[in-house]
């Protein structure tokens, strides 16, 4: 039979989700999820940052309990990101270690189980994305087909895609890279087979020629682009025209690889779609729709997989290509450099990047690495981290982040600056301010607090 994925993600630090409606995610998306998974002869793939796990087991120890329990008796496997819910790609390699490690251990902690499989959030691409990840531990990663696609010269002329880092994404019209692909294996077997990269690294392809059509029936959503909302006949379709597509080049494919947040509520759509300051709105028929697809896969002759169970079969292709995916793109067809050229990427970026050769200035002097930073550079190295979350950038006019985010990232600032303190205090170096001045530090980022205070927000009145 052949295979099928699904795995939803989940990030608690989710731009416009604010601090006060976490709670609500997780009773109303995350809980509701894992009902559904055992309450059926379900298996899925649930990625979380670590930070997302963290607040549950602070917040909704009993939601926590559900997953652990799931992923105890198989029925879903644990996908990891790092800690903090940022973009790789646009941030120094050593923070996203730091941060991948970190996210493991706290899986581990909470639901009993290391994850060995991967997601990139955003699926935003560097070159050593691939080496970060084998690093850190992990046997394989989840990743953006389309990205790869677009990669080929062949395809970019044939679709007209173009990636440009002022655009929010190319989303709604990546089905060209469908119609292109749908008679031609030497593309099709790369999503239909798991491949590895020249590190040894393995990889899974997702695609939004799938998970497109799969959020727009989740949401019930037309927005004067069509005249009725996708129905189940396309959805039973889409899973037939791959299915034969499967038998002809591979064994699988991963159609959900999307946000946990549309199970549940609106989470992003309306604000991502259609610039409208709609916020994770309720959106109880969508998990009753996730349920009729997942029926719909089963029927269709699908047999639910883990990606561990997928890459345990072999027949992995040597994927040469990967290094040939553009630096800086993002899923979507968006990019990753998107991210960084927001107003508040702008102005926040370079103060995380001072604060950051403070802490390796500090760590040298006092004779330590980032592996062995002592308790307080780790704090800041921490603190650090969630500064740079990427919800606090994005995303671009005429939306923004809530101002919440941003007041997160600034706070995190101010707690990194605090903890280099500490740290040079402890070890006899406070007076050693040209390695590092945490007094002038706490300037600058308060004339960046103002700066980015008075800016009005997209939903505010």
């Amino acid at each position: 039979m052949s295979k099928i994925i699904f795995m939803p993600h989940a990030n608690i630090q989710y731009s416009q989700l604010a601090p006060e409606r976490r709670y609500w995610v997780m009773k109303n998306c995350y809980e509701k999820l894992f009902d559904l998974v055992a309450g059926g002869d379900y298996k899925i793939a649930f990625e979380a940052s670590g930070i997302t796990i963290e607040e549950m087991a602070k917040q909704a120890p009993e939601v926590l309990e559900k997953l652990k329990n799931l992923v105890a008796e198989g029925k879903v496997e644990p996908v990891s990101s790092p800690y903090i819910h940022f973009m790789l790609a646009n941030i120094q390699k050593e923070v996203c270690l730091h941060s991948l490690k970190h996210s493991l251990d706290v899986w581990e902690k909470y639901v009993g189980k290391r994850p060995v499989i991967g997601w990139n959030p955003e699926c935003g691409w560097a070159s050593y994305i691939p080496d970060i990840y084998k690093e850190a531990g992990m046997e394989a990663l989840v990743m953006d087909a389309d990205s790869l696609m677009l990669s080929f010269d062949e395809i970019r002329q044939a679709t007209g895609l173009q990636f440009d880092v002022a655009g929010h994404s190319n989303k709604n019209h990546l089905f060209k890279i469908e119609e292109y692909i749908k008679d031609k294996p030497d593309f099709l077997k790369f999503i239909t087979n798991p491949s590895v990269a020249p590190n040894g690294l393995k990889m899974i392809f997702r695609s939004d020629c799938m998970a497109n059509l799969l959020l727009w029936y989740l949401m019930g959503a037309t927005e004067g682009l069509r005249e009725e909302p996708i129905n189940m006949n396309e959805i039973k379709n889409m899973f037939k025209n791959w299915q034969d597509r499967i038998n002809e080049t591979g064994s699988f494919i991963m159609p959900y690889a999307e946000d946990a947040e549309y199970i549940g509520s609106s989470a992003y759509f309306y604000v991502k779609q259609f610039n409208q300051a709609r916020f994770f709105e309720e959106e109880p028929n969508s998990v009753a729709r996730f349920k009729e697809i997942l029926d719909a896969a089963k029927e269709s002759g699908y047999e639910f997989a883990l990606p561990s169970e997928v890459l345990a079969e072999g027949n992995l292709l040597e994927n040469p290509y990967v290094d040939n995916i553009e630096n800086g793109v993002a899923w979507h067809g968006g990019t990753a450099k998107a991210w960084a050229n927001t107003e508040y990427s702008r102005i926040m970026d370079p103060v995380c990047m001072s604060i950051l050769n403070g802490i390796k200035a500090v760590a040298e002097k006092l004779g330590e690495t980032l592996d062995t930073l002592d308790m307080d550079l780790n704090n800041a190295m921490m603190a650090l981290a969630s500064a740079w979350v990427s919800d606090s950038r994005w995303p671009p006019d005429p939306t923004s982040p809530g101002r919440f985010n941003v007041r997160e990232s600034l706070d995190d600032m101010y707690k990194a600056n605090n903890a280099i303190k500490t740290a040079m205090e402890k070890g006899g170096i406070a007076e050693k301010r040209g390695l590092y001045s945490p007094n002038l530090m706490e300037t600058q980022i308060k004339a960046i607090d103002k700066k980015l205070m008075d800016i009005k927000y997209f939903g505010e009145e």
